[in-house]
């Protein structure tokens, strides 16, 4: 009988722990450890972040689901990782052994990174649904009183997707609200072109993006080193093909949402060799730590190096894996 841990209950723990369950023996047994009780679809946020869905249109409560498999859960949480004793520690206290175990925990949101961002600063995010509803909140506030708004991702992303979802949905609801003439949108990214997507584009996503951003009179910035912000203000640096200062842009908002620079979550980052600099755990082509055969990883959680070179290093978007 062998015991295994999925880290995580978000997409990718979700979907490792029913596979497992399906292909491994029975008398394995399998087990899932996360933070809180409820799976969230994580996709869906940025429509609650503009009142078309609600947390309860986008959540449950996974501990059910798991259980109807007999997939045991917790939803303490892991704060320590002993890779040599094969051991869990977690939020409450208690232990738990392993013989294998798979992290798919998602990346940290390290919103430090940039002063001034973030929910407890003066930008918005969807990454969660706690964001994504304060973010709703602002949105009801910018149709009451317009002014600019500022969409993007900051440089240390490595996903772009929803920055771009999030800012064409949100024009289109501008125009069925009839504001959106009093609206001015900037899309600001640190990739090197709209539609990179840190990918290098994908098919003719340059063109295509450019024309529907220029169809809906959004403004972009390209290369963008957001350097900070402050209360309805936010101050970026423009690079060149060098990586130097060429333009710096001062821009107005009343609403900014931006995806926030990953790192890997404190408990992972902690465990000797198991990760990168950043917190990401380095595997190999069989997912598994080089270090710790025995530790495999999936999702953002994985270290991955940049497809290319661009004048800011951007980070591979591990969700289309």
């Amino acid at each position: 009988m062998k015991k295994i841990i999925v880290i995580g209950a978000g997409l990718g723990g979700v979907s490792v722990s029913f596979e497992l369950k399906q292909r491994l023996p029975s008398d394995c047994e399998i087990g899932v450890i996360s933070e809180g009780t409820d799976f969230q679809f994580v996709p869906s946020n940025p429509w609650v972040a503009l009142g078309e869905r609600t947390r309860e249109d986008i959540s449950l409560p996974i501990g059910t689901y798991l259980a109807k498999r007999k997939i045991s859960y917790s939803g303490e949480g892991v704060t320590h990782i002993d890779p040599l004793n094969k051991k869990l520690t977690l939020g409450d206290g208690t232990t738990n052994n392993y013989d294998y175990l798979v992290i798919c925990t998602g990346p940290k949101l390290a919103f430090e990174n940039v002063p001034g961002s973030g929910p407890e600063g003066f930008t918005q995010s969807i990454c969660t649904i706690d964001h994504a509803e304060k973010a709703y909140e602002c949105f009801q506030q910018l149709l009451a009183k317009p002014g600019p708004v500022v969409v993007g991702a900051l440089q240390g992303a490595s996903c772009f997707g929803p920055a771009y979802e999030y800012v064409l949905s949100l024009e289109s609801l501008l125009r069925k609200h009839k504001v959106r003439q009093h609206i001015p949108i900037t899309f600001v990214t640190s990739e090197p072109y709209v539609g990179h997507m840190g990918l290098g584009g994908v098919g003719d996503s340059k063109s295509l993006m450019e024309h529907e951003f220029r169809e809906r009179s959004i403004k972009w910035i390209c290369n963008a080193k957001t350097t900070h912000f402050e209360s309805g203000m936010a101050y970026v640096d423009e690079l060149d093909r060098k990586g130097e200062v060429e333009f710096q842009h001062t821009l107005p908002f009343s609403l900014a949402m931006f995806l926030p620079p990953f790192k890997g979550s404190a408990a992972i980052a902690s465990v000797p060799e198991l990760c990168n600099e950043k917190g990401f755990v380095l595997t190999d082509s069989f997912q598994r730590s080089p270090r710790y055969p025995e530790i495999y990883a999936a999702g953002v959680c994985v270290a991955l190096p940049p497809l290319e070179k661009t004048p800011y290093r951007l980070a591979y978007p591990k969700q289309v894996l």
